[in-house]
């Protein structure tokens, strides 16, 4: 079965090498599977194209993953840049709790920092509340 010579014994590992596949692999592996079968007993060709089809989903599956998990990355980072300005609490990277005027927003090993006033760094997924700072000037 095509799947099974993919995927190994079904592991975690096997599935990620799956995604380094490409078309040109599948049809690799189609043919390599078409010329080792037994002419006797030939393999259903039905079978063989079910096959190539669910290897067809998974890539497509993986490809959509892939793509919702970075537009799940850009959301999050626009999220975190409008808080530039505004007044939050939350725990650093030591998990102190901090707060103070974010001045900054960036992106550092697959991590949303925030980076407040005081020089305090704050992961985004850290942050547990969030105030709009008031101007408390009165007009004249």
């Amino acid at each position: 079965m095509i799947t099974d010579s993919i995927s190994g014994s079904g592991t975690a590992n096997g599935i990620n090498r799956f995604s380094e596949l490409t078309s040109e692999d599948f049809v690799k592996i189609m043919f390599t599977e078409l010329s080792n079968q037994d002419p006797s007993q030939p393999q259903d060709s039905s079978k063989l194209l079910e096959q190539i089809s669910s290897l067809r989903d998974i890539e497509s599956n993986m490809q959509l993953m892939t793509q919702i998990s970075d537009l799940v990355g850009e959301n999050q980072f626009a999220s975190a840049a409008n808080l530039i300005g505004k007044h939050v609490i939350g725990k650093n990277e030591e998990f102190e709790s901090v707060q103070g005027t974010v001045t900054s927003a960036s992106i550092e090993n697959d991590k949303i920092i925030l980076t407040l006033e005081s020089g305090e760094r704050v992961p985004f997924k850290n942050v547990e509340q969030i105030d709009v700072i008031q101007d408390n000037k009165s007009s004249d």
